[in-house]
């Protein structure tokens, strides 16, 4: 038994390759009767994506602070990406037709799919967790998420911490003494894992 589900595969492409794909997201959701109220307005979406091509730009001088700057920059834009992928998902409700309509990619995947194992770990320093996830087979990318106190019932709940090709993170500037649930899906050529069961993991 297959669902369609929209396919998070932006997360594997280019800086380059992300900031034509997001400017497309923006024009096919803009005025898209079928996503009237979007979970993250089109103007922050578009102000992320500005950002993220300057600094794209401005790494170019080789720098390491402008790279940094541009991977920071990154980091919010596919968080924003990710937001509204979640929502397209919402509204489609497994409408192929739609969810093409809004510029995000479709993948039909079986409603049973190949969870990471995950542990956490004391980090280097305090106030910081290291993921571990098993690796997943064709794995080309990593979903982090996290939840702080109390286990979300929903999964728009849930906050994205990163993204990265490793099967591994370290999450860093967590409150010590603070209670925290992490999460983790791996996205592979046939689209994004179920996610991990949570782990909980106090911060010390």
């Amino acid at each position: 038994m297959k669902k369609i589900k929209v396919l998070l595969d932006f997360i594997k492409l280019s800086i380059a390759e992300k900031i034509a794909f997001y400017r497309n997201i923006i024009a096919k959701l803009t005025d898209n009767p079928t996503y009237p109220t979007p979970e993250v307005p089109l103007t922050e979406a578009k102000a992320a994506v500005d950002a993220l091509e300057a600094a794209f730009v401005a790494s170019r001088d080789g720098s390491h602070s402008a790279i940094s700057a541009m991977h920071d920059n990154e980091v919010v834009a596919n968080a924003v990406f990710y937001k509204l992928a979640a929502y397209v998902e919402k509204v489609a409700e497994g409408d192929e037709t739609k969810i093409l309509s809004s510029g995000f990619h479709e993948s039909r995947q079986p409603i049973s799919r190949q969870k990471p194992q995950l542990s956490a770990a004391d980090g280097a320093n305090t106030g910081s967790i290291k993921l571990i996830a098993k690796a997943v087979d064709r794995a080309g990318a990593y979903i982090w998420q996290s939840a702080k106190e109390s286990l979300p019932v929903e999964d728009s709940e849930w906050v994205l911490v990163a993204t990265g090709t490793r099967s591994y993170h370290e999450i860093t500037g967590l409150t010590v003494g603070g209670k925290y649930y992490f999460r983790v899906a791996a996205v592979t050529p046939d689209g994004t894992a179920d996610f991990s069961a949570p782990v909980l993991k106090v911060v010390v």
